[in-house]
């Protein structure tokens, strides 16, 4: 099941659900959104995002820029780096790699 907010999440707001999260709008700095699932935003991640929350290694997240306080998937946790980096304005996908959440360009066809 996928549920979808048209709205931006704003900071004090957490979503949960248990399964697939579709954003229409930006998760801001100090919001929380949790998913057992996949979590796809269709705009600036700034907050915190946890997607395979009930231990799913293969969920993955995907947004227009990734810029998280924290990011999850299943129990890897990992965060933005404390240095601004200059990234080209291209739509990010989060995955497990090994042991690590790796962050790439989103690459049609290559998402899983």
């Amino acid at each position: 099941m996928t549920k979808i907010y048209k709205r931006t999440i704003r900071s004090g707001q957490r979503i949960f659900y248990d399964g697939n999260i579709v954003i229409i709008g930006d998760v801001n700095s100090g919001a929380e959104v949790v998913a057992t699932g996949n979590i796809i935003v269709l705009g600036v991640v700034r907050g915190i995002v946890h997607a395979g929350a009930d231990g799913n290694y293969k969920a993955f997240i995907a947004a227009y820029e990734l810029q998280p306080e924290q990011i999850r998937i299943a129990d890897v946790i990992s965060r933005s780096p404390d240095d601004k980096m200059n990234k080209p304005k291209i739509p990010e996908v989060a995955k497990i790699k090994g042991k690590f959440i790796s962050i790439e360009p989103y690459l049609p066809n290559k998402l899983i």
